[in-house]
């Protein structure tokens, strides 16, 4: 049974990102800076000042920040590390997330009081792991994505009680183990053991047979070819108690590439989740509705209950997506809702507005304005201001979306 109150890590893929998870209920954040990090891609936190603005923010929300230094780093890399390591301790930052046992070492050399998570790069699938990993001063094993809630909960069982165990609930999910692929550097020559994934499982592959050059045959039947490396997303908001009962501790949202929409939309909805369930209640429809109302692929529940659910998509790579962010408020006044444009919307749209901790409301764009107030029919410059007629007060960052016809 769970011992204490779980944690509701999210992503945060930028300052935008940071802010959408704190005002949307995550419990901490992990976010990662240039050097070091599983998502190269990400905008991350470039300077120690930008990491120590960071730190700050969370820590006024009383919430935590761990900074990633998962990748596989090579020989030339490692000579930069203690600088990483002292910049992250100066910031205030509440853990780093590594997956080298060689930056473990170094970590607990030059920063013993640094908390330590090993990442799922780690590959940590035994309750021996994990014990290794606590005996060498880890606080936290955040699990191999491959493991059922049966394993889990016999990790759990055999453990020492106050190591931690993390794992993903929500999110893209790699068709290789644990993330350990080889096949974007063979082909693209871009490492994703050291965060700069092509992602060429998504990609539409045939077969061709050596003595036929040119030809190329699907590997199923069809015209289209095959997404035979195409992984499902995982999506376990309707299965939190069982998480819960298998004893872990950090439930992990996956996306620091995602925008601050998803980040919002999902952390809102897994919060929503995790209370209710933590009340002894199901989690309520409306957070079961919001994890489809962003880009999404087919969801599934991985690993967790057995392979006998299958995770592969094998149709197409592509995205599910019903609603489209519109705008942003930045506040409510006198029967107005002040908004800067993110996509267009025209006057008599119905909206949605999401504000955390609560389920969407649907308004409509009556009366739109422009920023000097002037009657328009359509919002139809990026990030122009606007209002709109609203009886309805919200706060600022609610989000302003529109759904896709």
């Amino acid at each position: 049974m769970q011992r204490n109150k779980p944690e509701l890590l999210a992503p945060a893929g930028d300052l935008e990102r940071l802010q959408a998870a704190l005002d949307y209920g995550a419990d901490a954040v992990y976010l990662g800076r240039e050097s070091f990090s599983m998502r190269a891609a990400a905008s991350n936190f470039h300077s120690a000042e930008q990491l120590r603005e960071a730190v700050a923010l969370a820590h006024r929300y009383g919430k935590k920040v761990y900074l990633t230094c998962n990748t596989l780093p090579r020989n030339e890399e490692i000579p930069t590390f203690p600088q990483f390591l002292q910049e992250a301790v100066d910031a205030g930052a509440d853990a780093l997330i590594l997956a080298d046992l060689g930056l473990l070492a170094m970590a607990r050399k030059l920063a013993p009081d640094m908390e330590i998570h090993m990442s799922t790069q780690t590959g940590i699938v035994n309750y021996a792991s994990c014990q290794a990993l606590y005996d060498m001063g880890v606080k936290r094993a955040v699990l191999a994505r491959e493991l059922s809630l049966e394993e889990i909960a016999a990790i759990r069982a055999k453990i020492p009680a106050d190591m931690e165990l993390e794992s993903f609930v929500h999110g893209a999910m790699c068709m290789s183990f644990s993330g350990r692929c080889l096949l974007s550097a063979y082909l693209t020559g871009r490492d994703a053991n050291r965060g700069a994934c092509a992602q060429p499982c998504r990609w539409n592959y045939h077969l061709m047979e050596s003595t036929r050059p040119g030809q190329y045959f699907p590997v199923e039947e069809t015209d289209e070819g095959t997404y035979i490396f195409n992984a499902k997303d995982l999506c376990m908001i309707n299965h939190l108690q069982d998480l819960l009962d298998a004893g872990v501790d950090s439930l992990k949202i996956e996306g620091r590439n995602k925008s601050a929409y998803y980040v919002a939309i999902v952390t809102n909805a897994y919060r929503g989740a995790l209370d209710a369930v933590l009340s002894g209640q199901p989690a309520p429809q409306w957070a079961l509705d919001e994890v489809v109302q962003v880009s999404h692929r087919e969801y599934c529940t991985g690993f967790f209950y057995g392979r006998e659910n299958a995770n592969q998509r094998y149709e197409s790579s592509s995205y599910v997506r019903n609603c489209d962010v519109v705008a942003v408020v930045q506040e409510w006044r006198d029967g107005r809702l002040y908004l800067t444009q993110r996509n267009r919307f025209f006057a008599g749209d119905t909206l949605e507005i999401l504000a955390p901790g609560q389920p969407p409301v649907t308004v409509a764009a009556e009366g739109l304005q422009n920023g000097d107030g002037e009657s328009i029919e359509t919002a139809n410059h990026a990030m122009m201001d606007c209002s709109i007629a609203c009886e309805k007060a919200f706060p600022a960052r609610s989000v302003v979306r529109k759904p896709v016809s």
